[in-house]
Parts: C-alpha cells; sequence; structure tokens
C-alpha cells in the first residue's frame, strides 16, 4: 500500500474501513516485533484485520485458536464466520465438529437460531452423529416449537428430510403421531403413514425414496481399528487381538479370542466387535464370539450355519451379513444373516455364482449385476467410505497387486486410484475418520505386518505403525469413538 504505486503511499491519512483499531494496533505491533496475543476478546478482530492486511500467519493462528475451542455451543456461529472470511480448514473443522455433536449442538441457542434453509441442510446430511433417527425428529421438533408461530408451516418440508422409516415403529405411534402439530397437517401425517407402512408391509420399501432407508453415518468420526486373529511368522492361526490408535499412530495389545481363527470375519454392531468363522489350524469354522472394549472381554454368541473362512463381511440396518467363504472342501456363494438383537442367523440364502461385481437389495432379498471393476482381483480388501466404495490389492491370477479402484454409487462406475507402496493380497480395509487402512496382506514372498493410510484429499497411501503382534490374515473392525 505504501511501497507501490497506489494512492495511499501519497496520503497523510488513511481511512481503514471494518477495522477495529484495538486490532490494527495490534497487528502493526506484530509487523514490528512478530509477536500477537489471541484471546476469546480480539480472535475474531484480529483474524479480519489479518485477512484485509494480508498477513496470512496471523490469519492461520486465529483460525487455529476458534479450531481448538470449539463446542458445541459455538460451531455453528465459528462454521458462518469462517465461511464469511473464506477460512476452508477452520470452515471444514466447525462443520465436521457439527456434524459429530449433533445432539448437543441441537440443545444450543445457536441451533434455534438457524434458518430454514441451514436447517433443511443439516437434517438431509448423511454424516450426522445420532444413535438414532428419534434424535433428529426431536431437534427439528425443537426448531419449529421455539417460534411456533412463524416456523409450523415449514414442518412438513422438515419432516421430509427426517428419515421417519428408521424410528421405532413405538416411537412413531407414541410420540410423533401423538404431536399436535403433527396431527393437524395433511402432509405430516401422510409422512408418519408413509413410515408406519415401511414397518408393515416390508414389500412396499424398494419404492421409497433410498435417502429415507439409508442409515446415518458419521464418517469423520476417529474410531480405534481392532486386528483380530490372523497368522504369526510361521503361518500358524492366532487368537490375539490388537488395537490401533489412528491418532497416536500406535498399536496395543487387548484380550485375546477364546478360538484362534485367521482369514475370519469381523463386524461392527452398536459398539461390539464380532469375530465369525475363521480357519483355527485345522478346520474351517462357524464359531462366533463378540468382544465388548468397555469390559475387554469376549463371549459366544450363536454360530453361523455353515463353516467359513474368507467370506465377506457386512453391516446393513444393524445386521450381520456374511457373503461366501471356503468351507475347507469349496468354495461358497451362499450369505446368511444374523441380527445381534435376537442372537440368530435369521436366514440363509443361495444364489447363482456371482458375476465380477453384484450388489444386494436387502429390502428385497436379491442380488443384482453391477459395473465390474476394471482390473480383476480376488483376495483383496474392500471397504467403504461415504458413498464410495474401494478395493484394494489381492491377486490377478498371475501377480500380487498393489492397485486400487474406487466405486461411485452416484456415476455407478469404477475409477482408479493411485497404487499403495506395497503389493497385498488377502489384505484388509478398513475406513475411519475419513480415511482407509490397508492392513497386513501377503506380497507373494512373505506375510506382511505392515499397515498403509490412504488419504481421498490427496490421493495418497503412507505407511503407518506396523502390528506388533501380526503377520497377515487378520480380520479388521473399527469401533467408533463417541466424541467427548
Amino acid at each position: 500500500m505504501f511501497t507501490n504505486d497506489m494512492v495511499e503511499c501519497k496520503q497523510d491519512e488513511i481511512l481503514m474501513q471494518g477495522m477495529d483499531p484495538s486490532a490494527l494496533e495490534a497487528l502493526i505491533n506484530f509487523a514490528y516485533s512478530g509477536h500477537v496475543a489471541i484471546d476469546q476478546q480480539n480472535v475474531q478482530s484480529l483474524l479480519i484485520g489479518s485477512s484485509f492486511l494480508q498477513l496470512q500467519n496471523v490469519k492461520d493462528a486465529c483460525c487455529s485458536f476458534l479450531q481448538e475451542r470449539l463446542h458445541p455451543k459455538n460451531c455453528l456461529g465459528v462454521r458462518q464466520f469462517a465461511e464469511t472470511m473464506m477460512c476452508t480448514t477452520l470452515y471444514d473443522s466447525a462443520n465436521s465438529f457439527l456434524h459429530q455433536h449433533f445432539v448437543e449442538v441441537s440443545l444450543s441457542e445457536e441451533f434455534l437460531g438457524l434458518r430454514t434453509e441451514e436447517l433443511l441442510e443439516l437434517v438431509g446430511c448423511d454424516e450426522l452423529n445420532v444413535k438414532a433417527e428419534e434424535q433428529v425428529f426431536e431437534a427439528v421438533l425443537a426448531w419449529v416449537h421455539h417460534d411456533q408461530d412463524r416456523r409450523e408451516t415449514l414442518l412438513p418440508e422438515l419432516l421430509s428430510k427426517v428419515r421417519l422409516p428408521l424410528c421405532r415403529p413405538e416411537f412413531l405411534s407414541d410420540r410423533v403421531q401423538q404431536d399436535e402439530l403433527i396431527r393437524c397437517c395433511h402432509k405430516c401425517r401422510d409422512l408418519v403413514d408413509e413410515a408406519k407402512d415401511f414397518h408393515l408391509m416390508p414389500e412396499r420399501r424398494p419404492h421409497l425414496p433410498t435417502f429415507k432407508t439409508r442409515q446415518r453415518c458419521c464418517t469423520s468420526i476417529t474410531g480405534l481399528i481392532y486386528a483380530v486373529g490372523g497368522l504369526n511368522s510361521s503361518g500358524d492361526s492366532l487368537n490375539v487381538v490388537e488395537v490401533f490408535d489412528p491418532i497416536g499412530n500406535f498399536w496395543e495389545r487387548c484380550q485375546p479370542m477364546r478360538t484362534a481363527r485367521s482369514r475370519v470375519g469381523v463386524a461392527v454392531v452398536n459398539g461390539l466387535l464380532y469375530a465369525i468363522g475363521g480357519y483355527d489350524g485345522q478346520s474351517r469354522l462357524s464359531t462366533v464370539e463378540v468382544y465388548n472394549p468397555e469390559t475387554d472381554s469376549w463371549t459366544r454368541v450363536s454360530s453361523m450355519n455353515s463353516q467359513r473362512s474368507a467370506m465377506g463381511t457386512v453391516v446393513i440396518d444393524g445386521r450381520i451379513f456374511v457373503c461366501g467363504g471356503y468351507d475347507g472342501k469349496s468354495s461358497l456363494n451362499s450369505v446368511e444373516c444374523y441380527s445381534p438383537e435376537f442372537y440368530t442367523s435369521v436366514y440363509l440364502c443361495v444364489f447363482a455364482p456371482p458375476l465380477q461385481v453384484e450388489y444386494y437389495n436387502h429390502h428385497t432379498n436379491r442380488w443384482h449385476p453391477a459395473a465390474p471393476m476394471l482390473n480383476k482381483r480376488c483376495r483383496h480388501g474392500a471397504a467403504a467410505l461415504g458413498s464410495h466404495m474401494y478395493v484394494a490389492g489381492g491377486y490377478d491370477g498371475s501377480g500380487f497387486l498393489s492397485g486400487a479402484e474406487v466405486f461411485s454409487s452416484a456415476s455407478g462406475q469404477w475409477s482408479l486410484l493411485v497404487a499403495m507402496n506395497t503389493r497385498r493380497s488377502r489384505v484388509s480395509l478398513v475406513s475411519t475418520s475419513g480415511r482407509l487402512y490397508a492392513v497386513g496382506g501377503y506380497d507373494g514372498q512373505s506375510n506382511l505386518s505392515s499397515v498403509e493410510m490412504y488419504n481421498p484429499d490427496t490421493n495418497r497411501w503412507s505407511f503407518m505403525a506396523p502390528m506388533v503382534c501380526h503377520e497377515g490374515g487378520v480380520g479388521v473392525g473399527c469401533i467408533p469413538l463417541q466424541p467427548a
């Protein structure tokens, strides 16, 4: 401003619009001393001033200050301020904090003051961290009741964003349809009837909009990754379990399983980790045991109908599905489902031999072909992250693979990713906190204890701390940590 050919360089007095005087003084002193004191009272004015004066290091320090002090009572205000100041990193942090702490944020004054379009966007988000959809309903209703005269007419539009079919039938009957505002609104009653039909008439479920029956999943929450069973350096099956902290980047042992298992299926439901089937060194297993991290203990639950190792395992709507595998004699194309609520495998389905990729609609109990992968592979790792499914590593019939690819549910197509640093067959893939972790595997010469992390933002794989007790063959599962 003063050393270039600008009009200010010739003026004796310059009017600084929108600048807090004390903040300007502090920033001038910073220019000479290299020091500035940031506190709760001056952080916003310093950020505004440093942005105006292009003091990027002060602006970054202010953003870090606010980021470290995010709270359910202030994250919405910080997010709005960050958007105004075009502070992308701070905005993303506040937005992620909002999703992780949605229930606590919904009790704040900031939440009750949200604009309609802001609330509609928030309630429609997949990333909300809620234990049950009932919590989203209660948040919407609280917002409407806060200014009922003006907001009552908005209830049908807001309620259409709530995934009412995911609410318990008792909640729909005893709470939702009994609310006076809902009882007096035909559109709201229609939405409640739609949700009740979901429970009463399963055959109509495929006709519902898919988002209404999709469980919310906050992928930004960090979880602990458990490596279960697997192999030692001699190739023997293990009952050893170790847990990885992605933030601290370290492994530590926890309570071993009752049974040695390699090529074991792992699933996490309601904060409990299930070790399913596998190979104990002599035979394939049908037994299942479950780990409670709060008590650091394992207990046996109902066995599968078939012996299986190296199967696919996935959780849908609180139920565990195990797909395919090997029973010691032949490869399997059968699928069975376990409901923890009833402690039993509820049905066993047998399907035609699969294509390269097929997907299962649990509402219709049918499999359908999908776009094939770009590279043929078996013994690969697979994991979902957001609305994408990733596969990595494997074996193509002639060589061991380091390549990876991703399937977009929006486009229905696969695309290539940057390859891992190591070839990995029989690799386990798991997602947490917006990242993928490739754990163990076999590179064609030896079993692996190494771990790589994939960052979708940078499209790069980085080595993490290796496992301490395992060398390949592990099953992996992630138990999310609830925000403090």
